[in-house]
């Protein structure tokens, strides 16, 4: 590529490009994939912008991809901005916009459902950009990202982004293998630097002291000091022990003991912050109710952030981006208090929220209007909002269970946020004292490096009737051996497998070459170029296969009658009287030449056969001694070998290329026999993967959706339906139990498959609006049940139960109900409208795919009346993305 075309390329940028940016250009110029692995705010995204301007440049298309729908709308507002709305398009569970756009931004499982469908949009792919492929890792998305990466086309370049990940090695060892040439491109460095410090509050004083965590790379020994004084005060009854607070368990030693440390409040952190000069900051908390309270607490104590004009501002783009918003929605979502907020410069992020509000917030953060944003960790995962500091609440979560420290991929995670690039020279990571984790424990944390990339992929049921419809059951079995639960389980099989790929197209290219317009080339050199020694144990097992009890046939040369046939796991074995007497067992490895059948001898039903049904008796002398005397009485010619003058006649004798052709195919046959011993090794190692998938289909096949490799129409249905519960939402059509039902019930009635209780308090008794709801309900339980019994018996893991804690707030809504009717203390804003998202796309799989023509118009229907209010608003592309 000349210079001139990268100068092109990077002329949209007014700085010049990092080292690490430079080298992942020179891979994708010469026509490589790149795997870059660097922190949060490097500049990843520029080098996934070269690979689609290649791609644009090739004359192809370039897809970008992203995890989550906010990401995805952020990147079609950039691309949108550079390349204009015509030459973009958008393709999400909301919104289709220009979808034949030569550049093309979508949800990963987007792609992943276009590659099954074998979507022509497809066919004219350059570049792909997986963006924040770590995300392979994640229990229930993960596997959707080597569905992906296994299943394009080697042609397609990929452009492969991740967080800093400590085996980026061995994952683009991957990479090279599954699709070939790849490069890792790591980068350690930070855009801006990070500072790690620990704040907690000293009563000895009454201040809050900010720390640095690390000192040349150890933990800070000011507060190891202070830790360890603390325990002095615990056992002699030094200073500060008057009015202190308990620790509590978990401490040095575990026991409890007074600390003159104590976790500083909210409402003085982030008065810190605005002292240090270290606003804008996100706020990490573990916990929504947490994030509001703190809010309130700041709002209430007084902290305005803000002046006279960015309020102003801040009133201007909420009320332009809440204007779709009935005055009735606006009340119900507690608007007055979060427009207070915003307006002070202090707001609350996460998935309680409607996605009108995050997107306020973020928008307002990204301008520098919002000065600190309580957040949960799903912030970490969201659009680009960089900030000067990033505040740890707590450095353990509650799992549900228990509480557990957190990882430092996690830590990394959180803190890539901190310091904005071209503003900040110094990021800020600042760990909240508690009571529960150690000032050790957070620094070796923040000291870690640690972030290994493990695969999370497992065959779905969706993924399994896609592979049986599309492939083989060989070409299965070889894509999941490719996968990268696989290669980490067993890095030989992925090997291996990608030698057989290469071979078996080594194989087949010789074999293209040896075809002749003269004729058939096998059919010539099977009559007349076997060489001494040369065997075809295929044509071998091939010819004693024909046999049937009672030919006379040419074994090599000796001719012989045979017996008895049977078939062997390690092939045909023939039962075979000679002339001599001489009785013999013979398999293909026995012989030279394929076996020439001459004539057939009637052994059944003669005087001297002495057989028991159909068998002859083999045992007995006599029997055997009258056989072979007839045997010898035959007159047979033994055949010729082929003449001069018959191979001069074949047809393929007139090709000018012959000899070429003859040795491109014994080349061939050469792989073949390499291909052989290879299956044979791929075969023998830990197929993991493999023996999985073969347990659902073995599931699916006693559930009748597969019929020997083949789908049935259940089958095909459960290939369309793309669900967590895919298995148990296609029975459930297939059974008809969401046929007779009206568009608000129907509604009602798919809530089951979408909603989850999560709350740690035990859920209330399920409402029905109506005893068929129920019915339907009971049904699908005990089909979901059955289910579950079935999965558990061959090892599977079982499905999730559905949960009818929905059916009634649905049924509220679909049926019209205002929002404030639907919300109560169980159920959040931000809770509702994605559930009625989630309910709303599969609704739609119901209205494309359900095979009653009725159920398809309820569907419809449905949607229609779920999809208003504030949950349209949600569906609705945001004007100008995060700007």
């Amino acid at each position: 590529m000349t210079s001139t075309a990268r100068q092109q390329r990077l002329a949209r940028y007014d700085f010049a490009p990092d080292p690490f940016q430079v080298q992942a250009f020179d891979a994708l110029d010469a026509g490589e994939s790149v795997l870059v692995a660097a922190p949060t705010g490097s500049g990843k995204t520029v080098i996934a912008e070269y690979g689609l301007a290649m791609a644009l440049d090739d004359g192809k298309r370039g897809f970008y991809t992203a995890p989550i729908k906010a990401l995805s709308n952020q990147k079609y507002h950039d691309l949108c901005a550079f390349y204009g709305h015509d030459r973009v398009g958008l393709l999400t569970g909301d919104n289709a916009i220009n979808v034949d756009a030569p550049l093309l931004v979508m949800t990963t499982e987007v792609l992943r459902n276009m590659i099954y469908a074998r979507s022509r949009a497809l066919d004219t792919l350059g570049v792909v950009v997986l963006d924040e492929v770590h995300f392979l890792q994640d229990e229930y998305r993960g596997p959707v990202w080597e569905e992906v990466i296994i299943h394009l086309e080697p042609e397609v370049r990929l452009v492969a982004l991740s967080a800093t990940v400590s085996n980026a090695e061995e994952i683009a060892d991957w990479l090279s293998t599954v699709r070939g040439p790849t490069r890792v491109i790591i980068e350690g460095r930070r855009p801006v630097e990070l500072r790690n410090m620990y704040a907690y509050g000293d009563k000895m004083n009454d201040e809050i002291v900010l720390a640095d965590t690390l000192v040349d790379g150890a933990p800070n020994p000011k507060v190891l000091r202070a830790e360890a004084g603390e325990a002095s005060n615990r056992r002699f009854g030094g200073a500060g022990s008057q009015g202190s607070r308990s620790r509590g368990r978990g401490g040095p030693g575990g026991a409890r003991y007074r600390s003159r440390m104590f976790p500083p409040s909210r409402i003085d952190m982030v008065d810190v912050l605005r002292e240090q000069d270290l606003l804008p900051a996100i706020y990490f908390i573990f916990s929504r109710n947490q994030c509001d309270e703190s809010v309130n607490s700041c709002y209430k104590a007084g902290l305005r952030l803000t002046t006279d004009a960015e309020r102003n501002e801040i009133r201007d783009i909420v009320d332009s981006r809440t204007a779709n918003l009935s005055d009735d929605d606006l009340a119900a979502l507690g608007f007055t208090t979060f427009s207070a907020q915003v307006e002070s410069g202090i707001a609350a992020h996460h998935a309680g929220m409607v996605p009108t509000f995050k997107e306020i917030v973020e928008a307002l953060f990204v301008r520098g209007l919002v000065k600190v944003v309580f957040a949960t960790e799903t912030l970490a995962v969201g659009i680009n909002m960089p900030a000067r500091a990033v505040v740890i609440d707590k450095m353990s979560k509650f799992t549900g269970e228990h509480h557990e420290l957190l990882k430092a991929s996690s830590y990394t995670q959180l803190t890539g946020r901190a310091g904005r690039r071209g503003i900040d020279t110094l990021g800020h990571a600042i760990v909240v004292w508690n009571p529960f984790v150690t000032f050790e424990q957070v620094a070796a944390v923040a000291a870690s490096r640690t972030f290994r990339l493990s695969s999370a992929f497992r065959t779905t049921y969706n993924m399994a009737v896609n592979l049986v419809r599309t492939h083989s059951p060989d070409e299965t079995h070889h894509l999941l051996n490719l996968s990268l639960a696989q290669y980490q389980a067993n890095k030989g099989v992925v090997e291996v497998q990608a030698r057989i790929a290469k071979r078996q197209k080594e194989r087949d290219r010789l074999r293209q070459q040896s075809r002749s317009s003269f004729g058939d080339i096998d059919e010539y050199r099977r009559l007349f170029v076997r060489e001494p020694g040369e065997r075809d144990r295929t044509e071998i097992e091939m010819s004693l296969m024909s046999l049937r009890s009672g030919d006379v046939a040419w074994f090599d040369d000796n001719l012989g009658l045979v017996l008895s046939t049977s078939v062997r796991a390690k092939g045909v074995k023939v039962k075979v009287l000679f002339g001599n007497r001489s009785l013999r067992a013979l398999t293909a490895d026995e012989l030279v030449r394929s076996v020439r059948t001459a004539t057939h001898l009637p052994i059944e039903g003669t005087a001297v056969t002495g057989h028991k049904g159909q068998i002859v008796d083999q045992s007995d002398p006599r029997v055997l001694r009258e056989l072979a005397h007839r045997l010898v009485r035959l007159k047979v010619d033994k055949p010729k070998t082929p003449s001069v003058t018959a191979r001069n006649t074949h047809p393929c004798a007139q090709d000018p290329e012959l000899k070429f052709k003859i040795n491109a195919a014994k080349s061939a046959d050469r792989i073949d026999r390499d291909l052989q011993q290879l299956v044979s090794r791929a075969d023998k190692e830990s197929e993991v993967v493999s023996r999985r998938f073969d347990e659902v289909v073995s599931l699916l096949e006693r559930w009748d959706y597969v019929k020997d490799w083949k789908l049935t129409d259940r089958g095909v249905l459960l290939s369309r339906v793309f669900h967590e519960s895919d298995l148990l939402v296609a029975e459930a059509i297939a059974t008809k139990l969401l046929d007779g039902l009206d568009a608000t019930s129907l509604a009602a009635a798919c809530s089951v498959f979408v909603y989850e209780h999560r709350s740690p308090e035990p859920a209330s008794e399920p409402m029905f609006p109506s005893t068929q709801l129920r019915s339907r309900y009971r049904q699908i339980e005990v089909l979901s049940k059955r289910l579950q019994r079935d999965e558990a018996a061959v090892g599977i893991t079982p499905h999730r139960s559905p949960d009818a804690g929905y059916v009634a707030t649905v049924a509220l809504w679909a049926g019209g109900a205002e929002l404030a009717d639907v919300l109560d203390d169980d159920t959040t804003p931000g809770d509702f409208v994605r559930t009625m998202k989630q309910l709303i796309d599969l609704l739609r799989q119901v209205a494309q795919h359900s095979p009653n023509e009725l159920t398809r118009a309820a569907a419809d229907t449905a949607v229609q009346r779920v999809l208003r209010g504030v949950v349209l608003s949600a569906s609705t592309m945001p004007i100008g993305g995060g700007s």
